[in-house]
């Protein structure tokens, strides 16, 4: 059989890792697609790089439209990224017919409702495993292995920039501003690092999977997003003696009235194999109904790993390439009859978790009373509290002492309240700091 032909657009990390990776294993990959797959046609406005990169017997052009336009190209590779060129191409790809793989997870995160419809009325596949988690399976393991799931909760690290500051800071007990640049001196950190590390990357990630657990539109308007960048040493120091570890992570859950969908720093039990994950590294925690809490971790970046399912959604079109569309897999696990556009995304201030909270105050009689007797008339149950020594936070003759307080389970709205007084009480002598606690249990 005719090897299925495939165009390229940008020959990048992920394109130039996608290539080789395709090359060095074309056998086994036949052997399991059934029909060769061959990348034919490489679409790059740096032509002299990518020449270099395919070598002889592909066709290299810097006009990506050429790519699209071509009747021989049965599959189109997206890995241009960002809002713009890409969307356009995606969709003037799919109304030539064209089934689509892309690793974009922004433009499906923000366009994917759009660009799914579109693909459903023509016919084609949008395939997108490498959009989330890097070479990590949890695109198909939502969509196929966990169908049979209500899926109750998923929690993630899925930025793997962040995770390495967040390891760097409590390893090494060195603030964001100098691990953040030991980051963009090793690689781990682009020099503008603003999607990564203000959490937009992990929401962009998380909204996708949450349209896949729970059968919703792609929302990413409706999540609530927070990065590290006003993490503090002292507090990554501070959750490490009350038993946690702070990750950014990806939360979305299945709420009485609705679904939360959120990205925050979060204190994580450090006895759960997800606080126990280091460096650049990617792990996603799904519990569903049947199957329990499982574990999916591994690479989240890179050349290689992200081209690993770059490859695994061109084999899955490659199988079902001639295949009725209405018997493969939808796109968002659900058949788009069955989507449920009535389930709203919450409010912030409607979700219910609990909370670290670290007080600069006087160090006087009364102020802890004070504090947790307001906490108390607002319903607000306390789980623990730790106070330091004034000498320990201010040095020596210090008048000023931290004290830290972590609650059970409280309405968001209900802390935000509490805390606007809180904040006005004389003897609170600095912005408070609020982490949000996840147990995973």
């Amino acid at each position: 059989m005719k090897p299925i032909q495939v165009g390229l657009l940008g020959i990048g990390t992920v394109g130039s890792g996608t290539f080789n990776v395709l090359k060095r294993n074309q056998e086994e990959i036949k052997r399991r697609a059934g029909r060769g797959i061959e990348i034919t046609m490489v679409a790059d406005l740096d032509t002299e790089r990518a020449k270099a990169a395919v070598g002889e017997g592909v066709q290299v052009v810097s006009d990506a439209r050429a790519v699209i336009a071509n009747p021989d190209i049965d599959i189109v590779i997206e890995l241009i990224g960002g809002y713009g060129i890409a969307k356009q191409l995606v969709m003037e790809a799919i109304a030539a017919g064209k089934h689509v793989v892309t690793a974009n997870k922004a433009l499906l995160a923000v366009h994917g409702t759009e660009i799914f419809e579109a693909a459903q009325k023509k016919g084609v596949m949008v395939a997108f495993e490498a959009a989330v988690a890097g070479g990590i399976p949890i695109i198909k393991a939502l969509r196929e292995g966990l169908t049979a799931n209500s899926i109750q909760w998923i929690a993630g690290i899925i930025n793997g920039t962040t995770n390495f500051i967040l390891s760097e800071m409590r390893d090494k007990g060195l603030d964001f501003g100098t691990v953040l640049k030991e980051a963009q001196r090793l690689g781990y950190a682009e020099a503008d690092p603003t999607f990564d590390i203000e959490g937009v990357d992990a929401a962009h990630k998380v909204t996708l999977m949450s349209a896949i657990a729970f059968g919703i539109p792609v929302q990413f308007s409706k999540a609530h997003v927070e990065g590290i960048t006003k993490l503090a040493a002292q507090d990554i120091k501070y959750a490490e003696q009350l038993g946690y570890r702070i990750k950014l992570l990806g939360v979305t859950k299945r709420a009485k009235n609705g679904i939360e969908l959120r990205v925050h720093p979060s204190l994580v039990p450090a006895k759960r194999l997800l606080a126990n994950v280091e460096g650049a590294m990617n792990a996603v925690v799904v519990h569903g109904d049947a199957v329990g809490t499982t574990l999916y971790y591994g690479k989240g970046a890179g050349s290689e790993p992200t081209a690993s399912a770059v490859i695994a959604d061109l084999v899955d079109i490659t199988r079902l390439h001639t295949a009725d569309s209405a018997q493969r897999v939808p796109h968002l696990a659900f058949h788009p009859n069955a989507m449920n556009d009535h389930l709203d995304v919450l409010p912030m201030r409607e979700v219910v978790t609990s909370y670290y909270l670290r007080l600069r105050v006087a160090d006087e009689a009364g102020v802890l009373a004070k504090v947790t007797g307001l906490l108390a008339n607002a319903g607000i149950s306390i789980d623990a509290v730790l106070q330091r020594e004034a000498d320990e936070v201010g040095g020596e003759g210090s008048t000023q002492t931290d004290l830290i307080i972590l609650t059970h389970d409280t309405l968001e709205g209900t802390v935000d309240d509490a805390l606007a007084e809180l904040q006005a009480l004389p003897t609170v002598l600095a912005p408070i700091v609020r982490i949000r606690k996840e147990e995973l249990s």
